[in-house]
């Protein structure tokens, strides 16, 4: 039997998507689910395709369309009008005529319609396409239907649709056009409702836009809707606009735009009494998806019709939590400088090396639940405060969150309890004593012994094992380096910021300011970044002078990268220097957090780009002779600020203290971050050496297929003799890694998904100046370079970084900089601590600065007041 070209609604659900669209299939399911909607039918996507086999010239425009650059829009708009003339030009074949008359006159001849596009690939869960087709209301009669019928089919093809489509990854060829054609209701009142805030993704708010007449002057934008918001059956919120105009249907088919009565246009569209009842109807919609719903609504006689639903697919996910009571949801990946979505094997490390508890997932991300935390009023009041060094937007979010009516009830009992107490307690202890006593130039050789013997242990303990037992060592020893850290690191660590807070006080109280501390920051010895970023610039350095072994990098590969130095002069001379800095640092690289990151070791081309660059900016020897003069300076202000001192003993002991342990302490503050990336790429090693087990043991695909299981889910593949990975479980955990790779993650969130976000004070600060935090001292200008993955970065003589975030690896480039700016990160994040240290002006938590920036421009970056001000495009 032939496929149909007409269905009505009541023959569709959820299930026939392939033939009617999203659109369509979505109708058909409210029906069936006895939700008041309007009849109608929908011609399907047989029709669609029939109509275009009847062309010849459509091939050789959909082989044209997968060649055209969706960014070249002027080429884009020639090909999409030519396609769109063409169709407009072809008859509709008889079989599909009669099939769509025959439904009018079922449906009945004699009513309007409103004709409307539904593609295969719309409001689906990942992407609505909503407005990409084009929609024509108050249609009557065959003829007329007939008509927009293709109007509708060549709005597959409008300019928009296809970039959209190019965008979003789907096939032109692959995407068809059902046509959705429902009985028009001449409203009252038309709108939109969400029944999760659009805006900050709160899933206990309903959110409802409305206005007088047909809905096209809302969506349009002709007017001003209401705003009604309603959580749990309560209007909370409510914005009467001033609607002058209103759309109408006519009687003879069409529409009519009219300006209101001046006594109807401040009048509220919808009674309170209605807005309750349709947040009601919106909600039972939403437990029938059970995914929030834009909906389409409209009032006749009193009555809801809802004309349309369709997932919201703006919203960020949820972890898996329960509303009540509310949680409230740190980002852990933007404390760390590395927001990026991770892969299941990534965050299953995470939550091993952390309690458990208190890491959930959400858009492949790690959230913290700090709740049970902040119950606790003396955590309450400072820990919003400590965080203003890593993030200060973050800080702003979570103090404003707390502080809200009824976040502490007096009922619920603090978690900082027990093991967390005692924890704190040691540190606050140890760091006390080593602030007090002892010599703090000898921390970094205490702290780095411990380091190697428990790295040690840790590779003996893995490479006595082999299979699933590996893997449980593997997870054991994650499960410890928290501990490690926590007892014999951080101890260490923390004085030296200590110190360098009591400084700044002190010298505030003392001598008037705190301006020689910027000089005291420079340079501090121990800083394994820092010093990293110095081993570049000596690579560097020795590549000047050997340029066939320059062409050479600019066209290596990775698995050839040092067979492949043999084979050009002064190959060899630059090997080994290489292999000794990826010996000490070869397991650093962007986003090092996640384990299924590629290290330095594993793909030594991620570091040519900030070689070359460092070669480009910056001369033979100067990166060297540049921290020489910081720790001069260094020294110099020390010297100014105890000889100022020198007639207040005490005062003087003090200062000479505090300095000594900020001098030999604070450059520690890389070494929890460096222990941590050690153990985790002796990790890897282990579980991708079992991953090509598992893989020449036919269990799975590939060997990086590892990346996506859990590692509980890889021990138990590596135990079992029989199972292996399905090819399904693979696709669709890839498939959403690489939907929430293009999610903006937020950086504070509650549990009902409300994403909360504080705006920094402006103060006086002047229009189109950009503001953030001021986290490393000084006034630079320079071209912007915006730079969103390190490997790809080229930096020339006096441009200034612009990036998303800066962890580690992206310290190579620092040297090349003249200044940086971030769009995350705070005061004692990795990139600002190494900034001061380099002495390069630094302004982090410059919201959307990778955007509102353009590469190119001439900026100015004040490091002292947090600015950033674009002086030409």
């Amino acid at each position: 039997m032939a496929a149909p070209y007409v269905l009505f609604f009541e023959q569709v659900d959820r299930s026939s998507l392939s033939q009617v669209g999203g659109k369509g299939a979505n109708l058909g399911e409210l029906i069936k689910a006895g939700f008041p909607v309007p009849g109608g039918f929908c011609i399907t996507t047989h029709a669609y395709k029939d109509f275009l086999a009847t062309s010849q010239e459509m091939e050789s425009f959909f082989t044209e369309l997968k060649s055209t650059d969706p960014q070249e829009l002027t080429q884009l708009r020639q090909v999409g009008e030519r396609i769109r003339t063409h169709l407009h030009q072809m008859d509709v074949p008889l079989p599909i005529r009669q099939e769509i008359v025959e439904a009018l006159n079922k449906q009945g001849s004699e009513n309007a319609y409103a004709v409307r596009s539904s593609a295969t690939a719309e409001d689906l869960p990942n992407a609505s396409f909503a407005g990409q087709q084009d929609t024509y209301l108050n249609i009557k009669g065959q003829d007329e239907l007939l008509v927009h019928v293709k109007k509708c089919w060549a709005s597959l093809f409008t300019d928009r649709a296809i970039a959209y489509r190019a965008k979003n990854g789907f096939d032109h060829h692959q995407v068809y056009l059902s046509i959705v054609v429902q009985q028009m209701i001449s409203p009252e009142v038309s709108g939109i409702l969400f029944t999760a805030d659009p805006i900050n993704g709160n899933r206990m708010v309903v959110s409802i836009d409305a206005g007088f007449g047909l809905g096209e002057a809302l969506v349009s934008g002709m007017v001003s809707a209401d705003l009604y918001k309603v959580k749990n059956n309560q209007i909370f919120d409510k914005k009467i606009s001033q609607k002058k105009l209103a759309i109408y249907s006519l009687p003879d088919g069409g529409t009519v735009t009219r300006e209101l009565p001046s006594s109807a246009q401040d009048q509220q569209a919808l009674t309170d009494e209605q807005i309750i009842s349709l947040a009601s109807l919106g909600k039972k919609i939403e437990a029938h998806y059970q995914v929030p719903q834009d909906i389409e609504f409209c009032v006749s006689g009193g009555e809801f019709f809802i004309v349309q639903s369709r997932p919201i697919t703006t919203l960020y996910p949820l972890p898996q939590l329960s509303f009540h009571p509310l949680r409230v949801l740190l980002s852990f990946g933007h404390v760390q400088m590395m927001p990026d979505a991770m892969m299941p094997l990534g965050l299953s490390v995470l939550r091993t090396m952390f309690p458990a508890q208190l890491f959930v997932e959400a858009g492949s991300r790690i959230y913290i639940d700090i709740t049970d935390f902040m119950l606790s009023k003396i955590v309450r009041t400072v820990f919003p405060k400590l965080l203003t060094v890593a993030d200060e937007a973050m800080s702003r979010a979570l103090a404003a969150v707390v502080r809200r009516p009824g976040f502490f009830n007096g009922n619920q009992k603090s978690a900082v309890t027990g093991t967390a107490a005692k924890t704190a307690a040691f540190i606050v202890k140890k760091a006390w004593h080593h602030l007090r006593t002892g010599d703090p130039r000898l921390a970094k050789s205490a702290i780095e012994n411990y380091m190697e013997q428990t790295l040690e242990q840790t590779r003996q303990a893995i490479s006595g094992v082999q299979g699933a037992e590996r893997l449980r060592v593997v997870q054991q020893q994650l499960d410890c380096a928290l501990n490690n850290i926590l007892h014999n690191i951080i101890p260490f660590v923390v004085p030296g910021i200590i110190a360098g807070k009591v400084l700044e006080k002190v010298l505030i109280r003392w001598l008037g300011d705190a301006r020689e501390l910027a000089s005291l920051n420079k340079a501090l010895p121990g800083n394994v970044t820092s010093e990293m970023g110095l081993q570049l610039g000596d690579l560097a350095d020795t590549l000047r002078d050997l340029p066939e072994v320059q062409e050479y990098l600019q066209r290596a590969k990775d698995q050839s990268f040092y067979t492949g130095f043999s084979q050009v002069p002064g190959g060899e001379v630059f090997r080994q220097e290489f292999e000794r800095f990826i010996a000490k640092y070869g397991m650093r690289c962007p986003g090092e957090i996640d384990l299924t990151k590629p290290r330095w070791r594993e793909k030594p081309t991620l570091l040519i780009a900030a070689i070359f660059s460092h070669m480009r900016s910056v001369k033979s020897g100067e990166h060297r002779q540049r921290f020489s003069e910081g720790q001069k300076e260094a020294d110099a202000a020390a010297v100014r600020i105890l000889t100022k001192l020198k007639s207040h003993p005490v005062r003087l002991k003090l200062a000479s203290r505090l300095i000594a342990v900020f001098r030999y302490m604070g450059g520690l503050r890389e070494h929890h971050k460096y222990y941590i990336i050690m153990v985790l790429d002796e990790c890897k090693a282990a579980i991708m050496a079992e991953a090509k087990l598992l893989e020449q043991a036919g269990k799975l695909p590939s060997a990086e297929d590892a990346y996506f299981l859990s590692l509980e889910e890889l021990i138990k593949l590596a135990e079992s003799k029989n199972s292996l990975v399905s090819a399904e479980v693979l696709n669709q955990r890839k498939t959403e890694f690489e939907r929430n790779g293009n999610l903006k993650p937020p950086r504070v969130m509650t549990s009902e998904g409300e994403i909360i976000i504080v705006s920094p004070a402006r103060g006086d600060i002047a229009e189109g100046t950009l503001l953030g935090s001021p986290v490393s001292a000084g006034i630079a200008e320079g071209i912007a370079r915006v730079i969103l993955k390190p490997e790809n970065a080229l930096l020339n003589e006096g441009e200034i970084l612009v990036a998303p975030q800066t962890d580690p690896g992206w310290t190579p480039l620092f040297q090349s900089a003249v200044a940086i700016v971030t769009e995350v990160g705070g005061l004692m994040t990795h990139g600002a601590v190494v900034a001061r240290e380099y002495g390069i002006p630094a302004v982090a938590g410059v919201d959307e600065a990778t955007v509102r920036i353009r590469d190119g421009s001439f900026i100015r970056v004040d490091g002292d007041q947090g600015l950033v001000e674009i002086l030409k495009e």
